[in-house]
């Protein structure tokens, strides 16, 4: 595929692991985008984002939500969304978590004035139901996959994003054969805080940006915290603490 190219560039802000060994994250991106295989070794090269996220972001991991609790989901997304005042995007492992949620939480958030959107569910593609919720500063998004690794939404209308638990590779015959070759768990590992990076990769698209991340997951590995950019330090809080830091941080100042 690669032989007429003079050259090639493979890059992503995704491409490194944050196992915490480089060496190790570099050889297992190689392996993973066949540069192995090329005649002459990849150059490497690797550039600091621009954005100051210890400043400008959290990541808070809730400890005293059931995540098996349809209910104490539902109801943990409800006052986020709430505290936060719209502009939050809810990530979900599975379709039928997202449709459980968005059942309980629809009708207390349009009566707050917060209009919820909702992959799977609205008769919209993935993209105009984002167009959507890029216009509408103060509305909430549902979505799986395509939302958490492909959204581009700058400013107010997305400074919260909520993930209802670690998003582990399910054990299908491909995932399988992939943790064979790579390695077992920490394939496993690599592939979760590879996903975790794309989400909170949503939540800072610009210098000015502002956000929280929070993790509804009391189950959370130390691990996994390499998937967070350097300074980054995850807390592990209760519901009510993520709801207060939510509405303090989230919230513009009111006028006196």
């Amino acid at each position: 595929m690669v032989e007429p190219a003079h050259g090639v560039v493979i890059t992503s802000a995704t491409l490194k692991d944050g196992s915490g060994d480089v060496e190790t994250d570099w050889r297992a991106a190689e392996r993973r985008t066949g540069a192995v295989h090329l005649q002459a070794p990849p150059v490497r090269a690797e550039v600091a984002s621009p954005f100051d996220y210890p400043a400008r972001t959290r990541v808070l991991i809730v400890t005293d939500v059931r995540k098996d609790d349809m209910d104490q989901v539902a109801a943990a997304y409800r006052e986020l969304f709430l505290a936060a005042d719209g502009g939050a995007l809810g990530l979900f492992t599975a379709i039928s978590r997202l449709k459980a949620v968005h059942k309980r939480i629809s009708a207390p958030l349009e009566d707050a004035g917060l209009p919820l959107l909702a992959q799977h569910l609205d008769n919209m593609d993935t993209s105009t139901l984002v167009d959507i919720f890029r216009a509408e500063e103060h509305s909430c998004l549902l979505g799986t996959d395509a939302v958490r690794d492909g959204v581009d939404v700058p400013g107010r209308s997305l400074h919260l994003i909520v993930f209802d638990r670690v998003p582990w590779p399910r054990p299908d015959i491909l995932h399988k054969a992939r943790r064979a070759e790579f390695g077992g768990r920490a394939y496993d590992d690599m592939i979760t805080r590879l996903r975790l990076k794309q989400a909170f990769g949503r939540l800072v698209r610009r210098a000015d940006d502002r956000g929280v991340f929070v993790l509804l997951d009391p189950m959370m590995p130390s691990r996994l915290f390499g998937a967070f950019p350097p300074g980054i330090e995850p807390v592990k809080v209760g519901l009510a603490e993520a709801v207060r830091q939510c509405r303090d941080l989230l919230r513009p100042p009111t006028d006196a």
